[in-house]
């Protein structure tokens, strides 16, 4: 049996059409679940600022590996990749059909492959790091960077504090950081199941259209209020990378705009290198339609 994996980017609708794949396979005599592969869904109190599938949703596809890490607790990759093996192969050895979503670049490479991730860095590593750039700011620590390893300083802002970090805390460990943005290199074709790899693509001008409309859903039915509740419950630096957390938080509705639209944008572009995709395009279907040409390539082996 093969794994589908769904990906796309932020506000493209990947949960309607996971429901809507569901209900075709269901109509196969299939027993489907969703397994997300979302950096920032896995936080509990974070889910109208992270899309994460509501109650009703979830009541027509079960999903897992949503809400599950206090707000206050880190997470990373590595912990990921290790829950998301675990739930694959237990649906696969269930009979069921697992169909893995997300729009988290390397938490889908780390659900479907043995990425190879670099290790964490020792505490007192990370907090000598942490303090320089305190006492210094994040552009001087940028400068050091630019002459330890030009080419990933060259990748990264100034302002950027936590890539900042990791490159110096990489250095420092005897790795060799890798360039900012070439996500692409990570990518295997080795992966661990049989898998048809699905991309939601959607004309830019339309999907910026409908990130808007949806922060501002967000916005009205408690993100901002849920972002104050944790600022206050003190979130973690994971958590607070949240799309929205910081600009929420001062207010700037039109910078969280800015920022999630960004992000997509970048995630379009990731997704298109990707070897082996079915580019599935949004534009004017239904996620009936588009689950249906899902089902297409999944019947015919890709």
């Amino acid at each position: 049996m093969h794994v589908i994996a769904l990906f796309g980017p932020t506000g493209v609708g990947k949960t309607e059409v996971a429901i809507a794949l569901a209900e075709r396979l269901r109509r196969r005599g299939e027993d489907p679940v969703a397994i997300s592969a979302d950096a920032l869904q896995v936080y509990r109190g974070l889910e109208t600022l992270t899309g994460v599938a509501t109650a009703a949703e979830r009541a027509q596809l079960e999903h897992r590996l949503v809400s599950f890490v206090p707000v206050t607790e880190t997470f990373s990759a590595g912990e990921f990749a290790a829950l998301a093996h675990a739930e694959i192969d237990g649906a696969l050895a269930g009979g069921r059909r697992p169909i893995v979503v997300g729009g988290t670049g390397l938490y889908l490479q780390a659900a479907l492959t043995d990425l190879e991730l670099r290790p964490p860095p020792e505490p007192p590593l990370r907090a000598r790091v942490e303090a320089e750039v305190e006492a210094r700011g994040p552009e001087s620590l940028h400068a050091e960077l630019a002459t330890r390893a030009p080419r990933v300083a060259a990748a990264i802002a100034p302002t950027d504090r936590t890539r900042v970090i990791r490159a110096l805390e990489l250095l420092d460990m005897g790795e060799e950081p890798a360039p900012i943005g070439d996500d692409s290199r990570l990518w295997t074709a080795n992966l661990r199941q049989p898998t048809v790899l699905c991309g939601l693509v959607m004309e830019r001008a339309a999907l910026y259209e409908r990130i808007d409309v949806r922060v501002e859903e967000m916005i009205a039915t408690g993100a901002a209020d849920e972002v104050r509740h944790a600022d206050a419950a003190g979130a973690s630096r994971t958590a607070r990378k949240a799309l929205g957390f910081d600009e929420l938080l001062h207010g700037d509705t039109e910078a969280m705009k800015r920022r999630t639209r960004n992000y997509a944008k970048r995630q379009l572009a990731w997704l298109r290198r990707l070897p082996g995709l079915v580019a599935v395009e949004v534009n004017g279907r239904s996620p009936d339609e588009l689950a249906r040409t899902i089902e297409s390539a999944l019947s015919a082996g890709r």
